[in-house]
């Protein structure tokens, strides 16, 4: 689908019309500039690929740096291709936050924030155990059984057990639009979105 790259400013909330306050989340998305353009006779598949935020100069090697001087345009951090434009779009044009107009819904793509090692609790949301009753006085936050010893003598695959938490790839669907800004590239959604303050993000339709 078609979409953008982004950065999360971080998290605030507005009220709507009925004075209902609303959880959501502050996104510079754009305004990001077509570096590539991939063709069904060239590359098989229609594409286009998108840069955004830009990077000195200095930090990039010659093949980058001739990437972008085709686009004619800065030096780029982030690139990502995106299927789906129903507009057509030549190298070098630049694609802002008009994509989106309010009260439509965005799926946005991220990594999570890590959590480091975290137990069963945290990580996967068993309760515990009850009351900490009959001289039980260790085993609050403790798994249990992870397998039975004679049979199957063995710990099954995909067991849920403590282990590292979070620093992954997360999708979260239909997050609507609030509001659109187009002079500051902000986009407004409603809930929050996965990764910390300043992380990339990929808005798409």
């Amino acid at each position: 689908m078609s979409g953008l790259i982004g950065k999360k400013i971080g998290m605030t909330s507005i009220f709507d019309e009925n004075g209902k306050n609303l959880p959501c989340t502050v996104i510079q998305a754009g305004p990001c500039v077509v570096t590539q353009v991939r063709t069904q006779d060239s590359d098989g598949y229609d594409a286009l690929q998108l840069g955004f935020d830009d990077k000195s100069a200095k930090n990039s090697n010659k093949a980058a740096e001739g990437h972008f001087k085709k686009a004619n345009t800065s030096t780029k951090r982030k690139l990502v291709e995106f299927k789906g434009f129903e507009s057509e779009h030549k190298l070098g044009d630049t694609i802002g936050v008009d994509l989106f107009a309010e009260g439509e819904f965005v799926d946005i793509t991220g990594t999570s924030k890590g959590k480091g090692f975290q137990g069963v609790v945290k990580r996967h949301g068993f309760s515990g155990v009850g009351q900490a009753t009959h001289g039980q006085h260790n085993r609050l936050r403790a798994p249990g059984s992870i397998g039975a010893a004679s049979y199957p003598a063995r710990v099954f695959k995909g067991m849920r057990m403590a282990g590292r938490m979070g620093n992954e790839r997360v999708t979260v669907q239909n997050l609507r639009v609030l509001k659109v800004v187009p002079e500051k590239n902000l986009l407004v959604v409603k809930g929050c979105v996965p990764g910390h303050k300043n992380s990339y993000i990929l808005i798409s339709k």
